[in-house]
């Protein structure tokens, strides 16, 4: 029958070793933005009474960290610090206890389908974990829906119907109430096993999980929607951690017709996102493009429609007046020097004086020292842009 995970568990699941604190505080990024979490995800298809298929993953926050190989009937680790700290024992058992698990799920639904009306084909989806606030305060959650719509949870040792999922979800939960073991079984797995490894995986991952890449956003024109309007799109791409904030302005209100598209992966592991924006052509001025995100220290990133953000205009205008100098004092040095050369011609009663005492040597020493001055007063502006 549906959730019968929690029964197929029972004995076969011993209590850790682990002497990881089980409230430790996950990642700066994750504090800040969402409640560390460590949740599995069952998908189950039942096309009819004998084909079904199962899909499982288990994620922490949006990184996913884990996934079920249907096939082998194993547990995929991908990332190298998918297993936590919890012994090969422990990850054995686990293993051993989803296999099992996933191998009578489908038939235990099936046989109870009829008795609980559930009508073919359907679906049935498990959210399964637990998740740690800022204040080291545990909330365990276990859920369940059928047809993609909330059908019932586990809150305080107990089965409840969700709100609205009628008599079919009081009915299971009514059954799955008489059977107190399994309610031990699940709250240990709650309150005890999923805490532990949530701390181990956040400490064995924390420099990927902490890693923080700013953002890098530029605005183009997409296809046009019709005569006289414009598609404005705004691109930031290669963030990372994933959350991030990114809307259509106009001054410092939001624009309410900007659309964000899905945040993407990249091949090295950043992620992607555009918000585009249907505007008249008319409209289109004063409009911008602005990014927040954790790895910008509150500075956020603003582009102005028309190609370049204020920062970008701002180093391209230094960059060309630093070039004018250069070419200003190298010219001037340039002519200093040729008018020694000709004070030297004229006077050639000083040979070893004039070798000893060069004046071009000087301009030219002169003119270096000037120009590593300009270069390093330049790479100073630079970074004090970049902490703007």
């Amino acid at each position: 029958m549906l959730l019968l995970l929690p029964l197929l568990f029972k004995g076969l699941l011993g209590h850790g070793t682990s002497t990881v604190d089980p409230q430790v505080p996950g990642p700066h990024h994750l504090a800040a933005e969402e409640s560390p979490s460590f949740r599995m995800i069952q998908i189950s298809s039942f096309a009819n009474h004998s084909w079904t298929h199962t899909q499982g993953s288990g994620w922490v926050g949006d990184l996913q960290t884990h996934g079920w190989d249907s096939v082998l009937a194993t547990i995929r680790f991908l990332r190298p610090w998918s297993q936590g700290n919890f012994s090969k024992e422990e990850l054995k058992n686990i293993q051993a206890l989803l296999q099992l698990y996933f191998h009578s799920f489908p038939r235990e639904v099936q046989a109870y389908a009829s008795q609980f009306q559930f009508e073919y084909p359907f679906e049935l989806q498990v959210s399964f974990g637990c998740l740690i606030h800022t204040g080291k305060a545990l909330e365990t959650f276990l859920n369940g829906a059928y047809q993609g719509l909330d059908f019932l949870s586990f809150q305080e040792n107990s089965w409840k119907p969700s709100p609205g999922a009628g008599s079919r979800a009081e009915n299971v939960c009514k059954v799955l109430n008489h059977y107190r073991i399994i309610k031990e079984v699940v709250q240990r797995l709650l309150s005890d096993t999923c805490p532990r490894f949530l701390a181990g995986i956040l400490k064995a991952g924390k420099s990927e999980l902490e890693r923080q890449v700013k953002p890098q956003a530029w605005v183009s024109k997409g296809p046009s929607p019709g005569p006289g309007r414009l598609l404005l799109v705004c691109h930031v791409s290669g963030f990372h951690p994933k959350p991030i904030w990114v809307m259509w302005m106009r001054g410092k209100q939001k624009h309410p017709g900007s659309r964000r598209g899905d945040v993407l992966p990249n091949a090295d592991g950043t992620w992607y996102l555009r918000v585009t924006l249907d505007v008249s052509a008319g409209e289109a001025a004063g409009l911008s493009c602005r990014v927040k995100h954790s790895s910008l220290g509150g500075q956020d990133i603003i582009i102005h429609w028309g190609g370049y953000s204020f920062f970008s205009i701002l180093i391209c205008l230094i960059v060309i007046v630093t070039l004018v100098m250069l070419v200003i004092v190298d010219s001037s040095f340039k002519k200093q020097s040729s008018n020694q050369d000709v004070f030297s011609i004229s006077h050639p009663a000083f040979p070893t004086e004039a070798k000893t005492k060069d004046p071009r040597n000087l301009g030219h020493q002169l003119c270096l020292a000037q120009e590593s001055w300009i270069k390093n007063r330049l790479l100073k502006w630079k970074a004090r842009l970049s902490q703007l």
